[in-house]
């Protein structure tokens, strides 16, 4: 018998072993593909892509702007924490606190076991934010600048936490409103605005802050727009100087108007036109901007009725 003979009775089972492997490669490949087509995947405000096997039902959130974010994307039933001063929705407040934005305590949002943690880019601390990154819990970086990342915001935690509907309704509702505001104010002559949000030192945001687009699109011009800093220290004699004809205030107390009433000279002292407006609104780049944006559109109308 020649060797041949020898090979031909073990090539059916080669064979066979082969198609076997075959078929388990293709079970293999057939399920990370559908793993792959499972898995949540989105870009974070700072490009970062965030990605879920599956969506989100234990969700912290570090600051309260996010917190509002998720509400208003429907993801309200899966939070299980937020930082400080998350108090909107009321529910919000019935939530464990996971400490201040700037003074987070890790070891209580690691005791919650979430399965997505939203963070504020700017506020929280990056080391923290690194630090639960180490121990593999998902973060998406929060840092909305504009109406749009607003919108596009709430979309995203929709995706994230598979409350899609709720997201993409609320985003939309968003965009209807801004896009009646915009019709609106659009053609109003412009009103040179100063926008206070710290006594002492004396504090402004520039033009890379959300709360210059609420400006813009009610007509206002920035005086201190075009500084680099996003919440930089101005001068008293520099407001004086750049003599704003509208002031805008998010400070409660009795006397926050006071200092610019000593200049009778200053046209929003003169004019009576320092107004104040609610700093939750403002200030929270989240879905309520747009209450915000409102009270200072009418605000601005009163000062040019007084031209």
């Amino acid at each position: 018998m020649n060797r041949a003979s020898h090979r031909l009775p073990g090539k059916p089972a080669r064979t066979g072993l082969r198609l076997l492997l075959r078929a388990g490669l293709a079970c293999c490949a057939a399920l990370l593909l559908s793993q792959a087509r499972a898995a949540i995947s989105v870009l974070d405000d700072e490009n970062h892509s965030v990605i879920l096997v599956r969506p989100a039902h234990r969700i912290v959130s570090l600051a309260p702007h996010a917190t509002e974010l998720l509400y208003a994307a429907g993801a309200g039933p899966y939070m299980v924490g937020v930082s400080e001063y998350s108090d909107f929705p009321p529910q919000a407040q019935k939530l464990t606190s996971v400490g201040g934005v700037s003074s987070l305590d890790l070891e209580r949002v690691i005791a919650l076991k979430p399965e997505l943690v939203i963070a504020w880019g700017s506020g929280n601390s990056a080391a923290q934010v690194a630090r639960l990154r180490d121990l593999g819990i998902p973060v998406f970086i929060s840092e909305p600048r504009n109406f749009a990342t607003i919108a596009s915001s709430i979309e995203r935690l929709g995706r994230l936490a598979g409350t899609e509907k709720v997201a993409q309704d609320a985003a939309t509702a968003f965009r209807m409103r801004l896009n009646k505001l915009q019709q609106t104010y659009r053609h109003r002559p412009p009103v040179k605005v100063f926008y206070q949000i710290w006594r002492a030192p004396l504090m402004t945001l520039n033009n890379a802050h959300l709360v210059s687009s609420v400006i813009r699109l009610c007509g206002g011009q920035n005086i201190f727009g075009g500084l680099p800093q996003l919440a930089p220290t101005v001068s008293l004699e520099g407001v004086l100087q750049a003599n704003p004809e509208t002031i805008f205030i998010t400070d409660a107390s009795d006397d926050a108007f006071e200092e610019w009433r000593r200049f009778p000279k200053l046209t929003a002292a003169a004019r009576g036109n320092l107004f104040r407006l609610d700093g939750n609104l403002m200030n929270r780049a989240g879905p309520r901007i747009l209450d915000g944006a409102e009270a200072l559109c009418k605000d601005l109308d009163v000062a040019r009725s007084k031209r």
